[in-house]
């Protein structure tokens, strides 16, 4: 769901709402200066010489538009700034990182109780979420439009940002300021999840991975590191501390690859590593193709029991 039509939360709703009063007033003057028009071209004399004055041309032109965007203005910032205040004590904090071309998810608690992921932020259900959101290169901006506006995020500068969502449900979120290379393809998916289930799933997260369950799992945590997939990404509860590209503690339970440009699922996964830059083209994952086809299908198998 990505549409600032559909509102689920009440920062959206609040510029849903500003937003059909300005569609509605734009309507209104654009049928009253096509009612001008129509007068001015086969109105009598009398009219012809009304929209001609010079008077009627200040009022019009000069003194409603002063009028009509004061009032919006001032109507805006009644409807929406009380969104802009200080998020109640017991807020969910979390730090969103965008990078080139995809999200850092870092719940916030304390050091020894933190929980990361990648492309997916999951929120419980009728709380307020505060969101830290920073940028480690270029300009990004973080906009989940059926939860809230968008907000740039500048490299050097933590900008904060309130989400409440109202209802459970999956909702998609973007980057809405050009970043370069696959620009296109820096998406993310919003989970929001009802209180105890969200619990239960940020306590999971905030385990390291299970050992592997399964042969060719096992198999396939060989291939791993034996591929140098450590040096780039993190597994906790491994030897596996890379800090360049996204943590696959959890990544089997994410609902997509490559900042949501796929589907998560075992044959996915193989497609991805295999030849991730004909699907994401510009990302700075290369490829595996070096990798013969049983050690992909062990690979996969591996990333894909990570839950």
């Amino acid at each position: 769901m990505q549409s600032v039509l559909n509102p689920r939360g009440p920062e959206a709703a609040a510029i849903a709402e500003l937003g059909w009063i300005m569609f509605g007033g734009a309507a209104l003057i654009c049928l009253g200066v096509a009612a001008l028009v129509v007068m001015a071209l086969r109105g009598g004399g009398r009219w012809r010489g009304v929209v001609a004055s010079e008077r009627f041309v200040v009022a019009m032109g000069v003194l409603l538009p002063i009028v009509v965007l004061t009032g919006l203005l001032a109507y805006g910032l009644v409807l929406t700034g009380g969104r802009l205040g200080g998020t109640s004590p017991d807020a969910l904090r979390i730090e969103v990182v965008g990078e080139q071309w995809w999200w850092r998810v870092r719940y916030l608690a304390d050091a020894a109780d933190t929980a990361e992921t990648a492309n997916e932020l999951r929120l419980p259900v009728g709380r307020d979420v505060e969101l830290r959101l920073v940028s480690r290169d270029v300009i990004h901006a973080f906009w989940v439009p059926s939860l809230a506006g968008k907000v740039d995020m500048i490299p050097g500068r933590a900008n904060r940002l309130r989400l409440h969502a109202a209802q459970a449900g999956v909702y998609r979120g973007q980057c809405a300021e050009y970043c370069g290379g696959p620009h296109a393809w820096m998406s993310f998916d919003v989970v929001a999840l009802e209180g105890a289930a969200f619990d239960a799933w940020l306590a999971e997260h905030r385990r390291p991975a299970a050992a592997p369950d399964s042969e060719a799992a096992r198999a396939g945590q060989g291939v791993f590191f034996r591929a140098g997939c450590q040096g780039c990404h993190a597994v906790r509860g491994t030897d596996a501390a890379g800090a360049i590209g996204p943590d696959l503690t959890h990544v089997g339970g994410r609902l997509s690859l490559g900042a949501a440009s796929m589907s998560n699922d075992p044959h996915n996964l193989r497609r991805w590593l295999h030849d991730n830059q004909h699907i994401k083209p510009g990302n700075r994952m290369p490829t595996f193709g070096f990798l013969e086809a049983r050690d992909l299908d062990l690979l996969a198998a591996y990333l894909a029991s990570l839950k």
